[in-house]
């Protein structure tokens, strides 16, 4: 097996929505994707005190792309025109197939709001090919304990959510094959990835200091891998948690505008009549 090396490192910028922290290494000044990663936001770790007003993001559209969004810590209502509700507590996973288009919303519970905490939330986007980006949308949310948690060894571990790693199968079936996982390093643990020949690399550095082919990688930090080896060698200079994925380049045009993500503009333009016209609207959305 050969380890791939770095060919870059994105630092995320703030980019604070409200009162919520938020970072975004992708995309970013250097880097516009990591075919077919278009978009990741990190929100948090902060904590809320009592009686806050919780997380901001009310009904909204979205159309040809996936979102899959990681609660580390705290809890996040997820409500959609598909008919899916959930409530997803730390540690668990939501995996949104927007297709053809649908409206939501990601908020506090209740409980939150009322209580406050800690809470740390990842969002990632994972792009379509024009063959499915008219699909019809789909949902899955994950609790922790509905997640597989493998033990890599010598003090790492992952939650895998797609795709295939060590012979087990994430509960999460892509429709492009996307692997995704969480991993979690102790501090001197050492781990090699599996990385396919001709897929693209998605590595996160969450927490924690770690070092990737041999290059430091600080928190908040994409790193852009190269397509020189068949695996991700990752050491941990401290407690390191990073998210950790490939899949397989669409090669396609990308011509995003807001919550749409298409392949041409007259698509786009499609987009927001389709929208405007209350073709999302298959079940109204409650908050």
């Amino acid at each position: 097996m050969t380890g791939r090396t770095v060919r870059a490192l994105h630092a995320a910028h703030r980019d604070d929505i409200a009162d919520l922290t938020t970072r975004r290494p992708l995309p970013g000044p250097r880097v516009e994707q990591v075919d077919p990663f278009l978009f990741l936001n990190h929100h948090g770790p902060q904590t809320y005190g009592p009686n806050n007003s919780g997380l901001p993001f009310g009904p909204h559209p979205h159309r040809g792309f996936e979102t899959v969004t990681f609660i580390l810590e705290g809890s996040l209502s997820h409500m959609d025109t598909g008919g899916h509700e959930s409530v997803i507590e730390a540690g668990g996973v939501q995996w949104m197939t927007a297709g053809k288009g649908l409206v939501h919303a990601e908020l506090s519970p209740d409980d939150f709001k009322r209580e406050g905490g800690p809470l740390e939330i990842l969002q990632l986007w994972v792009n379509l090919p024009p063959a499915l980006k008219m699909t019809e949308p789909r949902y899955t949310g994950l609790q922790r304990d509905e997640i597989p948690a493998l033990d890599l060894g010598g003090g790492a571990s992952a939650q895998l959510i797609s795709g295939e790693l060590k012979g087990e199968t994430g509960p999460i079936p892509s429709l492009t094959g996307v692997m995704m996982s969480v991993v979690h390093l102790e501090a001197g643990a050492s781990v090699a990835l599996p990385a396919p020949a001709a897929r693209n690399v998605f590595l996160y550095a969450v927490r924690g200091t770690v070092s990737v082919g041999g290059q430091a990688v600080a928190p908040y930090t994409l790193a852009e891998m190269n397509a020189d080896g068949d695996e991700v060698r990752i050491e941990a200079d401290s407690d390191a948690v990073f998210l950790f994925g490939h899949a397989d380049p669409i090669g396609e045009p990308v011509v995003a505008h807001g919550p749409f993500v298409m392949n041409t503009q007259d698509e786009i333009r499609q987009a927001f009549a389709d929208y405007r016209a209350g073709l999302f609207e298959r079940e109204p959305v409650s908050v």
